[in-house]
Order: structure tokens, then C-alpha cells, then sequence
């Protein structure tokens, strides 16, 4: 198989690049900051991957937010690395380190990169992948989420710990393209805290009502999805509103306090009372 190849590094059009199937959506502030620092320096400082196909057509690598930038301020052109013979795989790892390396990239789509650079990462290096001969000396076998070779060359190039890069992976492993379609709708950023706990969801109707939960914006966490959902189908007790809760506690606490005491209680808090009572009241 021939290696990636640079033809040339030089102007192209913009309007000739294919940006199709890019891995994530555009960041508004991403191209904004480009815009500011292009305006501050005058320059766009770095230049933008492309494949070139058979028949010459120019596919997007690497540099999605630079393009954009670039098409704002009206330019026909733009700098290119373009390179030839290269396969799909190696395109997306370039698309996939140059997000990782360059972007502010939020939990989410860091595990949805990082799970398909480790998927690639197998497919390019078979000897790395779990249960291979002679692999298990290179991770603790009984660690389902290692793949010890990968995890140390991306802990560190990327500045993360193993054990961090683990448990992005296996999030971002567990999700299809359904479920990122809607947890990038969410009002509230999805955490890694929140992916874990997808991860483990093996019931469909549960998986799906959390994530509907998070995109919708009628959970603040992947937790509480998933104890309303229980809640709702019978198998948990219901999630008690805070505020009833906070009731229950104070009424049990009077019925069990001497008279004395809710004397000086209200003796003590009188004033509150009474403006808490005047603010309920009707005009």
C-alpha cells in the first residue's frame, strides 16, 4: 500500500474543497477566535490538510474552523497541504489529532475522538488489540478498558493520564450516532460523568430515555435521568421534589421538639415568620 504523499503546499480554492462528514459541527467560538487573531496579526497562521482524489477532487482533512474563517472574510483561497494516496483511515486520524491537539474540544466530542482514534489505532497496529498473543504483557489483562500501547502514546501526546484517556474511551465507545445527534442538542454540556453513566445503561428504553432526558433538557445530569426513569417504571422510589422533602424534614422536627423549644423558636424567628407569611398572603 503506498504512503501519504504531500503534492504540493499551495493556494487552493475554497470553493473546490468538500467538507462533508467532518467527525463534529463547526464551533461559533472557534471561528471567532480565528477571526480575531487573523484581524489582530494579519495572517492565518496555519494551513489546512486536503486529499486529493482520483479526478482531483479536493477532500477536507484537517482544518475545518481555518476554512470557514477564511470563506467569512470573503477570500477565494486558501493555504493547503495537499496530499495523495491516502486512505480513509489515515485522513481521519489527522482529522481526529488535529481537533484533539488544536481544539477546545468539550467531554463529549473528546470521547467520541478519542474512541474512534483508538478504533483506527487497532486496525492500523492488530498487535495492540486485546487478546492478541503476546499483548498481554503490555496491560493488565484484567482491565477491559486497556489497550496499553495506544493509551500511553495518546496520554502522551495529549497530555492526559492513563487512566483519564481509559474512561473517555469507554464512554465515547458506547455511543452511536443517534445518541450524539442529541446530546449535542442539550442545553447543559454533557460531562464525562454523564457518558460513564450512559455507558452503562444496557436496557434500550432506559438508554434512550436519558439520553431524550439530557437532550431535552428535563434532567440536569445522566444520574438523575436515569433515577426518574426507574422512578417512572416502578423498579426505584420516586424522586421526592427538594422542596417537600425540606417540609417533611421541619414537621418532623417540630412534632418531636418540646414545647420550650418552639417557644423560643418562635420567639427567635418570629419576625421571619411573619414575613414569610405576608409574602404568601393575597394582595
Amino acid at each position: 500500500m503506498a504512503e501519504p504523499r504531500l503534492l504540493k503546499i499551495d493556494r487552493v480554492k475554497i470553493a473546490d474543497v468538500d467538507t462533508t462528514g467532518r467527525m463534529r459541527p463547526l464551533s461559533e467560538a472557534g471561528v471567532l477566535s480565528l477571526l480575531t487573531s487573523i484581524e489582530e496579526t494579519g495572517i492565518l497562521k496555519d494551513a489546512i490538510h486536503v486529499r486529493q482524489k482520483k479526478g482531483g477532487q479536493l477532500v477536507l482533512i484537517a482544518g475545518g474552523h481555518r476554512l470557514e474563517a477564511a470563506q467569512r472574510l470573503g477570500w477565494d483561497t486558501i493555504e493547503a497541504k495537499v496530499w495523495a494516496d491516502v486512505t480513509d483511515d489515515w485522513a481521519q486520524l489527522i482529522e481526529i489529532d488535529d481537533n484533539i491537539a488544536g481544539a477546545q474540544l468539550n467531554p463529549l466530542d473528546t470521547a467520541i475522538f478519542l474512541a474512534e482514534r483508538k478504533r483506527i489505532y487497532e486496525k492500523l497496529h492488530p498487535e495492540t488489540k486485546r487478546g492478541v498473543a503476546g499483548a498481554a504483557a503490555r496491560w493488565d489483562a484484567t482491565d477491559t478498558m486497556s489497550v496499553a500501547s495506544f493509551a500511553d502514546a495518546t496520554a502522551e501526546k495529549f497530555g492526559l493520564s492513563q487512566r483519564h484517556i481509559f474512561r473517555v474511551i469507554a464512554a465515547g465507545a458506547h455511543l452511536d450516532p443517534r445518541d450524539i445527534a442529541k446530546l449535542r442538542k442539550a442545553p447543559r454540556q454533557i460531562t464525562l460523568e454523564d457518558l460513564a453513566h450512559i455507558s452503562k445503561i444496557s436496557h434500550p428504553d432506559e438508554r434512550d430515555d436519558v439520553v431524550e432526558a439530557l437532550s431535552e433538557g428535563r434532567a440536569k445530569n445522566a444520574a438523575t435521568a436515569r433515577a426518574q426513569w426507574k422512578a417512572e417504571q416502578g423498579v426505584a422510589p420516586a424522586i421526592e421534589d427538594p422542596v417537600e422533602a425540606a417540609l417533611k424534614a421541619l414537621k418532623t422536627a417540630w412534632s418531636r421538639a418540646p414545647k420550650e423549644a418552639r417557644r423560643r423558636f418562635c420567639r427567635d424567628h418570629g419576625d421571619d415568620l411573619a414575613a414569610l407569611l405576608y409574602e404568601g398572603s393575597p394582595e
